[in-house]
């Protein structure tokens, strides 16, 4: 009893720490929920691309995914469509303009030095040295307080930034970014370690959104945005309202089912399936994971499956105290009896959602991670929540009040007269 005890207070804990959670964690929504854009965006071939082949297609998809990533957005959607174009599908964006000009820039960063033209005029050139030698780039401040853009080469540019330095003591050399000059710093002393900074006065924002331009790396081709459709929140708070509804109908119907058809086992699983929806609710914040309708249904269909455990247990539970077991003997037998369908059942399900979200588009796997959250929590609930509780109500005697199970009194030792009845046929070679 001391165990069940503390098992309780872990339970309790849990909940807290839940509820907590889910008032202090805001919500990740989806574009069909909170509204947002959604772009196409065409490839474009230039003087060194002539056409645009599958090749370019991935790598221009994956250069617009990791940019809209760097955007801080959740749930987005970025596919091929045709030969040579992209859907982009971006939630909850304040600033499209900017969005718009992120996914469609070049990005470009090139190292120049002094050159005399024919005319004696000063010109910069190309030094070799690329955005594609650079591994990472932060923003910092530098010693005055200023923000400042800070590379980090890989190991080949490191050793071309090492050489240029050496060779430009006493000179300039400028940085463009995107085709624009951003500063030109005078080279004091060779530099080694790969390492570089950026300053022209920026505020935070700009080199910021240079960094995530940098570490999103340039588009093999320009994309050029081809359609626009903006998806309004109007419709996605109307979508929240009817699924909020829908949620409220489902789970307070289980709950009445539990409640008549099980008693106060059923009035034992309804709490469990609230502390199962706030444990589940709470590990959505904190993942977090971006709710979709597909996702909201995910999680609805979850809680079928939670109550579907809790039937399987009750069950067997009841085929024990017919057989005239005691209340305890009857609980443990219960779970252990039904954990091995209960077990088989969701891993045929998480296995599902595992190929589902491997193989399925951003939409898909949405359903399929809240649907594996939920059938992992639930083996929980039912399991341990559950099973705890009728412990600590029932106790360990007889079950004195049968209709707290749902059972007749004269149910009680059915089950075991019946074993012995088909016994005493089998012995005398009676057949039914």
């Amino acid at each position: 009893m001391k165990n069940k005890i503390l098992m309780f207070w872990f339970i309790v804990i849990i909940v807290i720490t839940s509820c907590v959670i889910i008032l202090n964690k805001p919500t990740k929504l989806g574009l069909d929920l909170v509204g947002g854009s959604r772009l196409i965006l065409e490839a474009q071939p230039t003087e060194t691309v002539a056409k645009i082949t599958p090749e370019i297609m991935k790598t221009l998809l994956f250069a617009i995914e990791q940019r809209v990533n760097k955007m801080g957005v959740a749930e987005t959607v970025v596919q091929q469509v045709g030969e040579k174009r992209l859907l982009v599908e971006i939630p909850d964006v304040q600033d499209l303009k900017e969005a718009k000009a992120i996914l469609g820039e070049t990005a470009e960063l090139e190292f120049k030095k002094e050159s005399k033209n024919s005319e004696g005029a000063i010109d910069w050139v190309s030094t070799g040295l690329t955005g594609k030698d650079l591994n990472r780039a932060s923003v910092e401040t530098d010693s005055t307080g200023h923000w400042v853009v800070s590379l980090e080469f890989n190991n080949n540019g490191a050793n071309k930034f090492a050489e240029l330095t050496k060779e430009l003591v006493g000179k300039q050399m400028a940085i463009f970014f995107s085709g624009s000059e951003v500063s030109a710093p005078r080279v004091n002393e060779p530099i080694y370690g790969g390492k570089a900074q950026i300053s022209g006065d920026f505020s935070y924002e700009e080199a910021e959104r240079m960094v995530n331009l940098l570490n999103a790396g340039a588009l093999p081709v320009p994309a050029e945005i081809v359609e626009e459709n903006t998806v309004g929140a109007t419709l996605g708070a109307d979508s929240i309202e009817k699924s909020k509804k829908a949620g409220i109908i489902g789970l307070s119907a289980v709950m009445l089912f539990m409640l008549l058809f099980y008693r106060v086992p059923g009035i034992i699983a309804d709490i469990a399936l609230v502390i199962y929806s706030l444990i589940l609710f709470a590990l959505f914040k904190t993942i977090p994971v971006t709710l979709t309708l597909a996702g909201i249904a995910g999680f609805i269909l979850s809680v079928g499956m939670a109550v579907d455990a809790n039937i399987l247990i009750f069950e067997r539970t009841k085929e024990e105290l017919r057989d005239g077991r005691n209340l305890f003997t009857a609980i443990n037998s219960g779970f252990d009896r039904a954990f091995t369908s209960i077990f088989d059942s969701n891993m045929t399900t998480i296995i599902t959602c595992t190929i589902l979200y491997l193989l399925g588009t951003s939409i898909v796997k949405g359903f399929a991670l809240t649907l594996a959250i939920g059938v992992i929590v639930s083996m929980f609930t039912a399991i341990t929540v559950t099973k705890n509780f009728m412990h600590l109500i029932f106790g360990t005697g007889e079950l004195k009040h049968p209709a707290l199970f749902g059972l007749r009194k004269d149910e009680i030792g059915k089950g075991y007269e019946a074993v012995e009845t088909k016994r005493e046929k089998a012995r005398f070679g009676i057949l039914d």
